[in-house]
């Protein structure tokens, strides 16, 4: 698991766990467990969340969460220096030389990439097969990102209608006084599981998916215009500079220094 996700969610579940033993003490903990509330919470949301998606595009999207949570992104810089590495190896010994390389890469986008520059392709269809691959990307991680930020904008929702039917619940025991107050407190439980897990897990996640998506997706327009750049036959120092215009100035400077300190002479 990535460690900003961890560390996020045991913070703010430490916080929560803290300001509830500090009002209550430690045995107030059981009483904000509440299987009712879970189970209108949970699966109204899953329930709506079904009715508005269709399955697969469901499946789809919790697997889509999954790889942003348990997934490490790649950085640009060594994707850059990576691929310099491997136009000086087409270079040297023509592209075939990179089909050796093939089965040290793990990223299969890249793998694709190479593969398609081993078999010959021109740089349109490099453009056009990785182009259309990019593009099916975005549009898995935009319905993701959809499907998630719906499920956190109509969880608190439910939060409302459990704290709603709990209400009845409690007035329909009126004649009995000394359970008013256990019962209101109950009754308010589903709200806050819908205000926590909306804010604290479902809309921070879908951020989270949009964030780094972006930066995948800005990997792979990088891994395109490298591999067309290798096919046309650019130097590795013109593969470099068209690589390094994706990047920052203060990045591409650093990435210039460091590939100027590796070629001085030993």
């Amino acid at each position: 698991m990535d460690p900003g996700v961890l560390i996020g969610m045991i913070i703010g579940g430490a916080l929560i766990l803290v300001s509830i033993i500090f009002e209550g003490g430690a045995s107030a903990i059981p009483g904000y467990i509440n299987m009712p509330a879970m189970m209108i919470t949970i699966g109204g949301t899953l329930a709506a969340t079904l009715i508005r998606y269709p399955i697969p595009m469901v499946i789809g999207a919790i697997a889509v969460v999954k790889k942003t949570i348990f997934v490490k992104i790649g950085v640009a810089e060594e994707t850059i220096k990576q691929l310099v590495e491997y136009c000086k190896i087409s270079r040297r010994e023509g592209l075939l030389g990179l089909e050796k390389e093939i089965e040290k890469i793990k990223d299969e986008f890249l793998i694709k990439a190479i593969r398609l520059l081993v078999d010959g392709s021109d740089s349109d269809t490099l453009r056009s097969i990785l182009g259309t691959e990019i593009d099916n990307v975005r549009q898995r991680h935009t319905a993701g990102k959809g499907i998630v930020e719906f499920a956190g904008t109509i969880f608190p929702a439910f939060g409302m209608i459990g704290t709603v039917l709990g209400l009845i619940a409690m007035m329909r025991k009126l004649d009995d006084p000394s359970h008013i107050g256990e019962a209101m407190a109950v009754a308010f439980i589903a709200t806050f599981y819908g205000v926590t897990f909306s804010n604290l897990v479902l809309l921070p996640l879908g951020g989270r998916l949009d964030t780094l998506s972006k930066k995948e997706l800005f990997l792979k327009e990088i891994v395109v215009e490298g591999v067309i750049s290798i096919q046309k036959g650019d130097s590795p120092m013109i593969t470099e500079d068209k690589l390094k215009s994706f990047l920052e100035p203060k990045a591409a400077g650093k990435l210039s220094a460091g590939s100027k300190e590796k070629e001085k002479p030993q």
